[in-house]
């Protein structure tokens, strides 16, 4: 397959994704798009960045132990799991890549190198999934690869196969979604739709197995023909209308169940998940943390989106035990925790673009506003324009500039700021912001609704105090 003009040694899944995801046109500098491997490192303000995902659906206590080792021996010991639930090495240097990618194999860890096809985390253990989606995810894999052209494809292009269950993947976006839907028949249709979250992507087709696969090679194909940086919004255009009497049949959309916390898949069976501080952990606190794990019968660790890992093998009540102790290394362990309504980037220090400390500004942010941090709205505190944290439109986008910060009431962070501030003034305009969420919101209602009722208008005025 062609990449951006080069040409893959091995045709079939080495397809990258890229896309710019904004509104306005940006210096080269800030524009997102960089997919780094471990084939690919990216240089960001703290050394070089490796992400990986590895091709199984999990890995053993012991190689997370190896990997850990391996990010602070090459790296500056940080461990991130992104939004998708990708793993990221940082402070790594062009010398020191080889011997983490040796290291890596060592431990048995195989990174996917193609085309990444994402599957909810649970997916063949959930006892309450539609199918397992991993299959269809292999089939798919399968198909791709055995396609006789070769396809140029957006670096960053993104497909997810959902079979539904616990932790679905609807809240996280996608160019081309597969999602399992139950059937009188037993066996499962698939609904296949393009660009977005399960909400606001546009349905192409709702059918079999095989009718789903073979859409999702004319879609691949379409991709090819638009171009290296067409994405699934772009598709979206193209099939309104002309297609979308194929799969117009209302579709439940389910609420995403935070990962954090304890999830039955069985009789005697649990998943335990924990949350990432602000999506990172330095490898000191993650190798004593797996020495408890392990201690306590965990036999597996899966990565999951939103800066989650899952743990599995042990009982409830062992689980349990490790919750408790999770917090004690850094682990969110609680799913309404108001930190974990901001959404950060790397920052200052972490990217060359971040003009300011990202994750201590959101420290602050939990202690001056905490009431609106309610899960029902993303504060999203962006370094830069290009958002890499949170791509989408926030309710509240605060994105550093040259002096100060500019804030964007439902805005993507390259939209225009509302509000120009510097670092006092943002915490008084957010606090005026809570205050009148506190004097105008209803029994019952989330900071969400509550903003959405009132309007952009109002809460700009709120911001700017008028």
């Amino acid at each position: 397959m062609a990449i951006d003009g080069q040409t893959m040694a091995k045709p079939g899944l080495a397809v990258p994704r890229v896309g710019l995801g904004h509104d306005v046109s940006l210096p080269s500098r800030l524009v997102r798009g960089a997919c780094p491997s471990l084939a690919t490192p990216m240089q960001t303000g703290d050394g070089l960045l490796v992400r990986l995902r590895p091709s199984t659906a999990g890995l053993t206590v012991a190689q997370f132990r190896q990997l850990a080792s391996a990010a602070a021996r090459h790296g500056n010991g940080l461990i991130e799991v992104t939004a998708r639930g990708n793993l990221q090495l940082r402070g790594l240097a062009w010398e020191t890549v080889p011997c983490l990618e040796a290291d890596i194999a060592a431990a048995g860890i195989v990174p996917v190198t193609g085309l990444t096809i994402e599957t909810p985390p649970l997916s063949g253990l959930d006892p309450d999934e539609i199918a397992d989606a991993r299959r269809m995810a292999a089939r798919l894999g399968e198909v791709v690869a055995c396609l006789p052209a070769q396809l140029t494809l957006a670096p960053k292009l993104s497909i997810i196969v959902d079979g539904g269950g616990q932790l679905v993947l609807d809240h996280v976006t996608a160019d081309i979604r597969l999602t399992a839907i139950p059937s009188v028949d037993a066996r499962p249709l698939w609904q296949v739709a393009v660009g977005g979250t399960r909400a606001a992507a546009l349905p192409v087709l709702l059918g079999s197995d095989e009718q789903a696969l073979s859409a999702v090679l004319d879609l691949l194909k379409s991709l090819d023909a638009l171009g290296p940086r067409a994405r699934g919004r772009d598709l979206a255009k193209s099939f309104r209308g002309e297609k979308e009497r194929l799969a117009n049949t209302s579709l439940e959309i389910q609420s995403s169940k935070a990962c954090v916390g304890i999830h039955p898949l069985g009789p005697t069976s649990v998943a335990l998940g924990l949350q990432l501080a602000f999506g990172q952990i330095h490898a000191v606190e993650l190798t004593a943390f797996l020495d408890i794990a392990k201690a306590k019968g965990i036999t597996e660790i899966r990565t999951a989106p939103d800066h989650a890992l899952l743990l599995l093998g042990a009982s409830t009540d062992v689980m349990a035990e490790i919750l408790a102790q999770a917090v004690d290394f850094g682990f969110w362990t609680d799913a309404n925790t108001p930190a974990s309504a901001i959404a950060t980037c790397a920052g200052a220090g972490g990217c060359a673009s971040g003009t300011y400390r990202t994750k201590h500004l959101a420290a602050k942010a939990v202690g001056w506003v905490p009431e609106l941090l309610d899960g029902s709205v993303v504060l999203h505190l962006s370094g830069c324009p290009k958002g890499c944290a949170h791509p989408a439109a926030s309710a509240l986008a605060v994105v550093g500039m040259p002096s100060g910060f500019g804030i964007g009431v439902n805005e993507k962070a390259s939209g225009v700021p509302a509000v120009s501030v510097d670092e006092y003034g943002l915490q008084i305009a957010l606090e005026r912001l809570a205050r009148m969420v506190a004097a105008t919101k209803a029994a019952g209602e989330s900071v969400g609704d509550c903003l959405t009722r009132l309007g952009s208008d109002a809460t700009v005025a709120a911001l700017r105090q008028e």
